[in-house]
């Protein structure tokens, strides 16, 4: 390990011998999968392939897709290529909308996840002498556990404070000398928002980055939080179906940049980008859904899965030094793009242009309604005190520029509702719910 990377060499490695270790990687997961889990022998045997049908990285084109629905499915352990008996750990989606996706570990997968996770904390600047403080939900949902872990590895001390008790949270923040926040975006600028009514400045503690993920994070959220926290903001990404935080993170240069990206652990997942309508495989530098295939998981390894999240592959060189491939930050989930008289419009975009504009807060809810046969949408958002109370005709000249500058991000109009400060409910660790749709009854 040297001072700048967690593990040099695979996160520095040449692409030719990169590719070398993922089709490796590769070949043994199709093997064991098809050997291990009837679902994938039928998928296989279904579509015509066999796993020694992978003699290149460009063959897994020919697997069939893994979906959300399969997962549920054949929940809890229908896709688990080991005994229960042979687990370590068993980490959970909320299951929100259905049953839970289920993620089983070994000991050696925790171990393979753990060190990946690793990587993107020591790029982000976490060391042994931090002190971090976990803010996420410290249950199932592997955002919570899925740090505390790799934080002891890295041999820092840590906080489990779990979501919520923002007061609580405010006070081990002072007193414990935190240096590193863990926690959704959303719940960072809850956090900071009361600190702002409690007259704390979190520029004069110790707290000096804040690590973020379990949603999709704007630019314009992110330039908030590091403006009105005074700390360096990070990014994690991953799921529960890949296994966890580990996945890709930000570094230095991509926080700092024009490019914002995320460095992808590729030897640990194989990203695709496919056409979300086609599903053909893109190449690198085209936008399409995200697809990955786990090459580290024994307990339950997933074949081209489908994130539903639409970004861009790039095979470019970081300042960082490192040579893992990157991705763009996640636009929107497919499945949360809403498509409003023919235009796609995913709530980032909404988020975008609604943070120009200095008066707003960075709190807004999305309203999906129908009228006669058609989907309309309008947003609801806050703005600060001392604007709201100047008078309906400020408040009226906010929400039409507001209102003018989604027209030109996304291409229709969507009217602005200005609601009383705090109307909207306040994240408390968990996802922010941006989307109420209103055409469900």
């Amino acid at each position: 390990m040297s001072r700048m990377f967690w593990d040099e060499k695979l996160e520095t490695m040449p692409e030719n011998k990169m590719k070398a270790l993922q089709l490796e990687k590769l070949k043994e997961t199709l093997r064991w999968a098809y050997e291990r889990i009837p679902y994938y022998k039928k998928a296989f045997d279904d579509a015509g392939v066999r796993p020694q049908d992978c003699r290149t990285l460009e063959d897994l084109s020919k697997f069939p897709f893994t979906t959300k629905t399969a997962l549920r499915d054949n929940y809890p352990f229908g896709l688990c290529a080991v005994p229960p008996s042979d687990l370590a750990r068993i980490h959970a989606s909320s299951g929100t909308t259905g049953k839970p996706i289920t993620g089983p570990y070994t000991a050696e997968d925790l171990d393979r996840t753990i060190d990946a996770t690793c990587r993107g904390l020591w790029a982000q600047g976490v060391r042994p002498d931090s002190i971090a403080q976990v803010a996420y939900t410290l249950g199932p949902f592997t955002g919570g556990l899925g740090f505390v872990f790799p934080l002891m590895r890295l041999g820092c001390p840590f906080v489990p404070s779990g979501a919520g008790m923002t007061d609580r949270q405010l006070l081990m923040i002072q007193d414990l000398g935190t240096t590193d926040l863990f926690c959704t975006s959303s719940y960072a600028m809850t956090i900071i928002e009361t600190a702002e009514k409690r007259g704390i400045d979190l520029r004069k503690t110790s707290l000096k980055r804040g690590h973020h993920g379990a949603e999709v994070m704007t630019e314009e959220m992110r330039e908030a939080i590091e403006t009105k926290g005074g700390i360096s903001v990070y990014e994690a990404y991953g799921l529960t179906e890949i296994g966890g935080p580990g996945a890709a993170f930000t570094c230095e240069c991509q926080r700092t940049g024009n490019t914002n990206r995320w460095h992808i652990n590729e030897d640990c997942v194989y990203p695709e980008i496919v056409d979300p309508e086609t599903f053909e495989p893109l190449p690198v530098g085209r936008q399409g859904e995200v697809v990955f295939t786990t090459l580290h998981l024994r307990a339950m390894p997933v074949i081209r899965y489908r994130s539903r999240d639409i970004s861009t592959l790039h095979r470019e060189k970081c300042d960082c030094g490192r040579t893992l491939i990157t991705m763009d930050k996640v636009l929107g989930r497919s499945d949360d793009m809403m498509i409003i008289h023919g235009v796609n419009v995913f709530p980032s975009q909404v988020e975008s242009a609604l943070m120009e504009s200095e008066e707003a807060q960075p709190v807004y809810q999305i309203r999906l309604y129908k009228k006669g046969r058609s989907d309309f949408i309008s947003v609801e958002t806050e703005v600060s005190p001392a604007i709201y109370h100047a008078g309906q005709q400020r408040i009226d000249e906010v929400s039409n520029r507001m209102s003018r500058r989604i027209k030109e991000v996304v291409g229709i109009n969507v009217p602005v509702k200005i609601v009383p400060p705090e109307t909207i409910e306040r994240s408390a660790g968990a996802k922010a719910k941006r989307i109420i749709d209103e055409r469900i009854k």
